[in-house]
């Protein structure tokens, strides 16, 4: 009905996770690059894990 109490899976998770971080990014390119570009890459590792469970999954 409504999903209240769905538990989200490990790939939503992490989707969330990349989704805040490339956010988070995206803030702080505008004030510190080096900082953004940490962030970025944060992302980039999680992009990763989400892409290898995809294809453990399939």
């Amino acid at each position: 009905m409504f999903n209240l109490f769905k538990k989200k899976t490990k790939i939503e998770k992490l989707d969330d996770q990349y989704r805040k971080l490339l956010a988070e990014s995206h803030k702080l390119s505008k004030v510190n690059r080096m900082l953004s570009d940490s962030k970025f890459v944060e992302a980039n590792e999680i992009a990763k894990q989400i892409e290898e469970l995809k294809m453990s999954n399939n």
